[in-house]
């Protein structure tokens, strides 16, 4: 008998359904550096269209007829549009490198500006008032004490409040803004108004403070601390042993050197003097660990 094909035995087979095919769009990834990232550590970058540059100091230029343009730029200062602000804020730079004696007398009005500028949320208000800063503070030094109004009472807690914060960009401008108030002005005033901060609430402040202090206690002689106070700033040190920041206690212990140095000329028949200093200027508690500091630094 004939087999049948094998073939014709098979069960019949369904028709295949066709398959549905994922169309698949390809979509180009941006790079991360060009996704407006909200980085707070990175200095943010101004719109394409953005008139913002962030100038040194060695690139800013004298500016031509500036008698003419003096009081013009000081009423752009008001101006409604931060850009303006912006501009203005630059040639009070300018003006405060090249021709500080047009811009003395408004100097009152030009503060209140910087650190309204400073509380401002647009990032490239607030650095651009910064860099101000820095540079007022080498052209006019120890004429910024002489405003008889608060302006530079808000200008240094403002830089101190603007160097603790988180994003990195304006820390490091304001910590630049700090050092060249210190290295511009006479420390005895200054550091009777940088006092107060060591106490401070915000921990960060303290720390800022403290570092301003010891950058400048570190320049002064023995008789400049005299003046100001030894025993003030023993005691300021020694309270700052203990803070929680790292940064305050670092600036305590250069505080603390600083004053053994000028006190004893590093002459070792003044060693007993010192301690007889430490142990009657401060609490029993504080006394060892200064003296400790001091010992370890011989």
């Amino acid at each position: 008998m004939a087999l049948r094909p094998i073939v014709d035995n098979a069960l019949p087979v369904a028709p295949e359904r066709p398959k549905k095919h994922l169309q698949v769009v390809s979509v180009p990834l941006q790079k991360q550096s060009e996704v407006g990232v909200n980085d707070e550590n990175k200095a943010p970058l101004p719109p394409s269209n953005s008139p913002i540059d962030y100038i040194s100091s060695d690139n800013l230029k004298p500016i031509s007829d500036p008698e003419s343009k003096i009081q013009g730029l000081i009423e752009r200062l008001d101006s409604k549009d931060w850009t303006n602000v912006c501009e203005s804020l630059n040639n009070i730079r300018r003006f405060a490198l090249y021709h500080s004696s047009l811009l003395l007398p408004f100097l009152e009005k030009v503060m209140s500006v910087v650190v309204k500028s400073m509380k401002n949320p647009r990032s490239a208000l607030i650095k651009t008032s910064i860099m101000a800063s820095s540079d007022i503070f080498y052209a006019f030094g120890d004429h910024l004490l002489d405003s008889i109004s608060d302006a530079f009472d808000n200008l240094l807690l403002q830089l101190l409040l603007k160097a603790s914060q988180d994003k990195k960009f304006v820390c490091e401008e304001a910590d630049k803004a700090l050092n060249a108030m210190v290295k511009s002005m006479t420390p005895l005033p200054l550091l009777s108004k940088l006092k107060p901060y060591v106490s401070h609430v915000n921990l960060r402040i303290r720390a800022k403070a403290a570092i301003s202090i010891s950058n400048f206690v570190s320049k002064m002689g023995l008789e400049g601390m005299d003046e100001f106070g030894l025993v003030s700033l023993v005691q300021v040190a020694a309270d700052l042993l203990s803070d929680r920041l790292p940064e305050a206690r670092e600036a305590a212990r250069r505080i603390v050197i600083s004053v053994y140095e000028a006190y004893t000329g590093n002459e070792e028949q003044k060693q007993e003097e010192w301690q007889s200093f430490c142990q009657s200027s401060l609490p029993p508690i504080h006394v060892h660990s200064v003296i400790k500091i001091t010992s370890s630094s011989n």
